[in-house]
């Protein structure tokens, strides 16, 4: 417990065996769960998040990225978090900010927490994020703030934390199973005027981190627009 908050950790993992154990390693003391939802791997992520002592719920077959976040968040609230932080295992992103996060809501600061990777120009790329998903990754996030009317410095992060109250609130159960899970979330919150806080996290792009090719990547694009007009006409209120 921080702060008398029951903090839980939710990994929504495919084919991470290869990062996972360096990912829970990094994670602060403060976290008392740590669940891995399984989303059918080819390897034996499943196995070694036992191994490790993490909850695990296998999913008997492949659902897509959204899906997998809702059987991470449903098993989180039903285990009493009073804080869900939500990091990929794939290590792109710092688990030792997971500390940060969980603290920002814990004091009430803020109700939802972003890790950001878009400081600079410069780092995003030395870090070794795609010039297209760069590019793309600015242009959604500029189109996103001028529809909501936030000044989020990145929309399309892997690494967030929720207040339950959030997460009680808001109809995620009803999203899409696939990437653009994300967007509505996010819409969803600022729809509730929630306090979005942000933390800069490392650029970390490597062989063995998730990313999506470029046309799933256009796809994800396309459905966020749609989302950003749903938001427009009112559909998130």
């Amino acid at each position: 417990m921080y702060n008398q908050k029951k903090i839980i950790v939710v990994l929504p993992a495919y084919n991470a065996a290869k990062t996972l154990e360096q990912t829970v390693k990094d994670l602060p003391a403060l976290v008392d769960e740590i669940i891995l939802v399984d989303d059918h791997s080819n390897d034996n992520t499943a196995a070694l998040a036992r191994e490790l002592g993490l909850m695990v719920f296998e999913r008997e077959k492949n659902g897509g990225y959204g899906a997998n976040q809702k059987v991470c968040y449903r098993l989180a609230l039903d285990r009493g978090a009073d804080i869900i932080v939500m990091i990929h295992p794939d290590y792109q992103y710092d688990p030792k900010l997971v500390k940060y996060f969980a603290e920002f809501i814990a004091a009430d600061y803020f109700d939802v927490m972003l890790g950001t990777r878009i400081r600079s120009r410069r780092e995003a790329l030395d870090g070794g994020m795609p010039l297209y998903k760069y590019v793309a990754n600015r242009a959604l996030t500029i189109l996103e703030n001028f529809i909501s009317g936030y000044n989020l410095s990145e929309w399309h992060t892997g690494m967030r934390a929720y207040k339950k109250e959030v997460l009680n609130k808001i109809d995620w159960p009803n999203n899409s199973d696939d990437f653009v899970f994300d967007s509505e979330v996010l819409f969803q919150i600022v729809a509730q005027h929630y306090r979005i806080g942000e933390i800069p996290v490392p650029v970390r792009y490597f062989k063995e981190a998730s990313s999506i090719n470029f046309w799933r990547s256009l796809r994800y694009g396309l459905s966020t627009l749609i989302v950003g007009g749903r938001y427009l006409i009112g559909r998130f209120k």
